[in-house]
């Protein structure tokens, strides 16, 4: 099962690896002569039936899981079909879970950039928050002096930018060039706009792992567009 989606939420901090239980992929231990690209960690679940083995490539920034059986060192693959919903496989993708999110713990900054950025936003355009929608309480528009949006902040799920995860996180769409909209989407931290039009707009994580200078360009574009 693929968790890279940890790598568009967080910074790796890759000193905290041996802290965490992660080896070198060939056994060797961190920090010993050159490092490989992928790490790994074995943790037991399921009450020792099973155990998880957890490869992370910093390099390629993947995080991925596969279960085995203990007795029989077999793949289990229930693990990995989507359409397994029984009890036990939810426990089970339960467990690993946990575990992933004790990795994001140890190994990752994970502060959003959502309060930096509305600080940003207030301070550089003298805008103010603007909260139109009563069901989505949270979500706000910042206005030029015309009165058009030009950054939505708002909460989505990793898996509405195509992203494996359905962690919810925080957004901003924002206009931007037309001609420029192709090769601005990484699929990394800038995406094609969701729920907006994407020959004009895009969306942009608000996590660590976004670089905060860039997206303050952008948003002076944006701004530039709309006014």
């Amino acid at each position: 099962m693929d968790f890279s989606y940890i790598f568009r939420s967080a910074k790796f901090i890759g000193e905290q690896l041996e802290n965490a239980g992660f080896v070198k992929s060939d056994g060797g231990t961190i920090g010993q002569g050159s490092e490989p690209h992928a790490f790994t960690l074995c943790r037991t679940i399921c009450n020792s039936d099973f155990y998880a083995l957890i490869t992370l490539n910093p390099t390629e920034e993947t995080l991925t899981v596969q279960v085995y059986d203990s007795a029989t060192n077999e793949k289990y693959a229930l693990f990995d079909n989507a359409r397994s919903h029984g009890s036990f496989v939810a426990s089970m993708r339960e467990e690993v879970q946990k575990i992933i999110e004790e990795i994001r713990a140890a190994c990752f900054s994970s502060a959003d950039l959502k309060e930096k950025y509305i600080a940003f936003l207030k301070e550089h355009f003298g805008a103010q928050p603007d909260f139109p929608w009563a069901d989505t309480p949270d979500f706000c528009v910042f206005r030029c002096e015309k009165k058009k949006w030009f950054a939505l902040i708002m909460k989505i799920k990793y898996k509405q930018l195509g992203l494996t995860g359905d962690d919810d996180v925080w957004v901003v769409n924002m206009k931007a060039d037309a001609d420029k909209i192709a090769s601005l989407i990484d699929k990394k931290s800038i995406f094609p706009a969701w729920h907006m039009n994407k020959k004009h707009w895009i969306t942009i994580l608000l996590t660590a792992a976004t670089d905060f200078d860039r997206l303050c360009a952008l948003t002076e574009r944006s701004f530039e567009l709309v006014s």
